[in-house]
């Protein structure tokens, strides 16, 4: 029986099943040592984990987690509350909250409002959601209002005001 020539090709190929075996040995190893022991006998859900960075005007990186996995020390922590993606801006007589929340029914939504925070929460058969946003300046609580569409739900508080002072003070002449 004549011996195969190998094509050039035929190493590659090679190469590339090599790649992949070695691939899917460290998928194993990782997922194997990721996940804590006690962790794989209970179910949460879908895992879901997130960051977003963004600059302040200050030039100071920011740095905002998402989801329902938190960093505590070396290992996770997992929750069944996700906590939402939310940006807060603050206007000259106001302050929005802003937070994803998709797949709950607005009837399912409880939002508070102090002085310093706002806190949301939201939960139905599938997710439950959870946050505290600290807030950039102090509002007016009674004042808040909230519309929820397209999951994500929008909170609008007015800024507590200081009364200005006169400029200068009167100083008494002896």
């Amino acid at each position: 029986m004549p011996r195969r020539r190998r094509s050039f090709f035929d190493i590659f190929e090679d190469l590339f099943e090599e790649m992949e075996e070695l691939r899917r040995r460290i998928e194993e190893e990782f997922f194997r040592f990721a996940i804590p022991e006690e962790l794989k006998e209970e179910r949460f859900g879908p895992l879901l984990y997130g960051v977003r960075i963004e600059i302040g005007p200050d030039g100071i990186p920011k740095i905002q987690e998402f989801g329902n996995v938190k960093r505590v020390g070396v290992r996770p922590k997992i929750s069944e509350e996700r906590e939402p993606l939310v940006d807060v801006y603050e206007e000259e007589d106001k302050i929005v909250v802003v937070a994803e929340m998709p797949g709950v029914e607005r009837d399912k939504i409880s939002v508070k409002a102090t002085e310093n925070k706002v806190t949301i929460r939201a939960s139905n058969e599938q997710r439950r959601y959870y946050k505290e946003i600290e807030l950039p300046k102090p509002v007016k609580p009674e004042t808040a209002k909230a519309q929820y569409r397209n999951g994500v739900l929008e909170v609008k508080v007015e800024k507590q005001v200081k009364e200005k002072k006169e400029e200068g003070i009167d100083i008494r002449v002896e």
